[in-house]
């Protein structure tokens, strides 16, 4: 069984960075692809950002695309998300899922292809 925990949600202001981080155990990280997805309130949740199981790809919707960076320290057993430029439509909790995947694996972008997922975090972005 894989458990995933993230750290790094806050309450910040428009404009503002803020980097998440997720620390997944109970299966060797190396073996896993990644994502960060995100249920604002009264809304559906939505895919934010993927990565494959090296870091050699990554994908990202294209609300964050150019603000957002998902990478991973496989050595570290963390992945994180590098949110910059923070607009109030950001805010949501946030959620780290992971997937057993093989190296010729596809990113997803579709929660249902993920297996794990964590507790969440809160962003909130004031404007």
């Amino acid at each position: 069984q894989v458990q995933l925990v993230e750290t790094g949600g806050e309450l910040v202001q428009a404009g503002d960075s803020l980097r998440l981080s997720c620390a997944p155990s109970g299966r060797n990280i190396g073996r896993l692809a990644m994502g960060w997805f995100r249920r604002a309130l009264g809304k559906e949740r939505e895919f934010v950002a993927a990565i494959s199981r090296n870091g050699g790809r990554t994908a990202y919707a294209d609300s964050v695309k150019g603000r957002f960076t998902i990478s991973r320290e496989n050595a570290k057993y963390t992945v994180y998300l590098q949110m910059n430029s923070l607009k109030p439509e950001d805010t949501a909790v946030y959620y780290c899922a992971a997937r057993d995947s093989i190296l010729t694996d596809y990113l997803r972008t579709d929660g249902t292809d993920y297996r794990y997922w964590g507790q969440g975090t809160q962003v909130t972005v004031s404007s």
